[in-house]
């Protein structure tokens, strides 16, 4: 039986660290009365809209609520199209379902997994409404590129940063560089409730308008609906914990800035590219390899957790059999990719393992802990 010695992510960790402010967080919540739509969560909203510079943030029950929403808000619906990525997780590709659209794939940049403005660009026909750029690992999509295509072809953007809490692009923090911007707040995310949440920021005052009715049953006075909604509210026992959590955000991805840079120091040639007009929030810390499977499992031998972001493409998935195109980028880096751990509680002693361990599988003959830079 192998064991683990290094946890792809200790979450254990994270909220031992916190476990004071949380209980007390807690402990307020229950002592309010106020358990649905109440000052927690308005609370969490202004300082999250704050900390991604937007004007308006709308708390709903997932990450997948917040995109479907988002859409939904902005006009996208039955009879339209919106370009989604070929490498990203399913959600991107489920929330534009949702609205009744079709998601229309496109290729990614091989370097870093991110959208291709170029297949972009190519993908767009008349009945085109939305992108989906997905700031994929942490890192920001080509949001300059995008949105000048975006404005040249009048489409509505709507970015996915379920995994960008913290991320800058071009020193601008993610949150209002779009027309939405989509958050998830999964526990094991940058900033994670203890289950599920998620969030909509946007500068659009008619748009965050819209949102807040439609996920409160599409009212905005009880009993009293103009449009149809859904339940979808972000509750006051997570928002409180995630406003909690916020304080420490920043320290917490200086952490994990500090491991990141030891990765690429040592595994510099495997990992993923950074992108030039970004600050990595290092969700993710991603390496490519052309026998993935094997390095996988040697490191597993080695008592070390690793995840594949992503296996099976939304292309591939049985959900969308018989999608158009070939997305050559897409599905080498679903072969390819392997997520190696990251976390802020993540030991220094730890990152050298799996250095270590890394480079004995491209050269057996290396020694564990042998930290040669790979050529």
């Amino acid at each position: 039986m192998i064991t683990t010695d290094v946890p792809f992510l200790d979450l254990r960790a994270i909220n031992a660290e916190l476990e004071d402010e949380l209980t007390q967080a807690t402990a307020r919540v229950v002592q309010s009365g106020h358990y649905v739509l109440g000052p927690e969560v308005a609370a969490f909203e202004a300082a999250w809209a704050s900390f991604a510079g937007a004007r308006h943030c709308v708390g709903v029950g997932s990450g997948l609520d917040a995109l479907a929403l988002a859409l939904d808000a902005a006009g996208v619906g039955p009879g339209d199209e919106v370009i989604v990525p070929a490498h990203t997780f399913v959600a991107t590709w489920l929330a534009v379902t949702r609205t009744g659209a079709a998601a229309v794939g496109a290729d990614v940049d091989p370097g870093t997994g991110l959208l291709d403005p170029a297949a972009v660009a190519a993908a767009v026909t008349s009945r085109t409404r939305a992108i989906v750029p997905v700031h994929l690992y942490g890192q920001t999509a080509d949001m300059d590129a995008l949105l000048a295509l975006a404005d040249r072809h009048g489409l509505v953007v709507v970015d996915d940063a379920a995994q960008a809490h913290g991320a800058r692009h071009r020193g601008r923090p993610v949150g209002a560089l779009a027309t939405a911007t989509a958050w998830s707040f999964y526990p094991g995310k940058n900033l994670g409730a203890l289950g599920d949440g998620g969030a909509v920021t946007t500068d659009d005052d008619a748009l965050a308008a819209r949102l807040r009715m439609l996920r409160n049953y599409g009212s905005r006075e009880k009993y009293v609906h103009p449009i149809a909604g859904t339940n979808s509210r972000l509750d006051e026992l997570q928002a409180a914990i995630l406003a909690t959590k916020l304080g420490h955000l920043d320290t917490f991805n200086a952490r994990r800035r500090t491991l990141a840079h030891r990765y690429r120091e040592h595994l510099g040639a495997l990992a993923l590219d950074v992108a030039p007009w970004g600050t990595h929030a290092w969700h993710l810390f991603v390496v490519r390899h052309p026998d993935r499977d094997a390095l996988q499992r040697h490191l597993a031998e080695r008592g070390i957790q690793t995840l594949v972001h992503y296996p099976i493409p939304p292309h591939r998935q049985g959900a969308y059999a018989g999608h158009p195109g070939r997305f050559p980028a897409a599905d080498a880096l679903a072969r390819e990719v392997l997520s190696l751990p990251m976390g802020p509680h993540l030991r220094p002693d730890d990152v050298e393992q799996v250095i270590g361990a890394v480079l004995e599988f491209e050269s057996p003959e290396a020694r564990p802990g042998d930290t040669r830079v790979l050529r």
